[in-house]
């Protein structure tokens, strides 16, 4: 592949999974299933890490809270900061342990998401030293906080997420 063909190709599936990454929190919201439970602007991140790579899994994590909360107002404006850490390490991680290290899609998935919510804790800390949240990093971490709030959207990730790569890889004629 020539090095043009690779930037369009970097362009397009980056676009491909920002433009998922907005879109599919508003289809959640439609009908009335909410976000911090599903967790829908995570599967096109995931999803861009496993299948173009670590860099669009970042750059789609750190656009996607920006950018859907300018065009939908979702996420609330303190969660876009804490977000837009969290996210990209989510697709820069299952990006780098899937493609680069070659381990388990399962593995990749797991430590993606549990560096990503660390990300998110961290930020929190922070972010709570300078202004008012809604939560502290205590309870986000507690057994009724977001960690437990956002159960079910892990459950749909660990089932759909593999599947789908699977999917793409093999439509591609890619080894899974």
């Amino acid at each position: 592949m020539s090095p043009t063909s690779a930037k369009t190709r970097f362009v397009a599936h980056t676009a491909l999974y920002l433009a998922l990454a907005v879109l599919l929190p508003i289809g959640f919201h439609a009908f009335g299933i909410a976000g911090r439970i599903f967790l829908p602007m995570h599967i096109p991140v995931l999803l861009a890490g496993f299948l173009a790579g670590p860099w669009a899994g970042v750059v789609v994590g750190l656009l996607a809270p920006g950018l859907s909360h300018l065009l939908t107002g979702m996420p609330p404006t303190y969660a876009v900061p804490l977000m837009s850490l969290e996210l990209p390490i989510y697709g820069l991680v299952a990006g780098v342990v899937y493609n680069r290290l070659r381990l388990n899609i399962y593995i990749a998935l797991i430590l993606a998401m549990i560096l990503g919510r660390l990300m998110f804790g961290l930020g929190l800390l922070v972010l709570g030293l300078f202004m008012e949240l809604p939560y502290t990093v205590a309870t986000f971490f507690s057994t009724g906080g977001a960690i437990m709030t956002g159960l079910p959207g892990v459950i749909v990730q660990i089932i759909i997420i593999p599947i789908i790569v699977a999917a793409v890889k093999r439509g591609r004629g890619t080894p899974v």
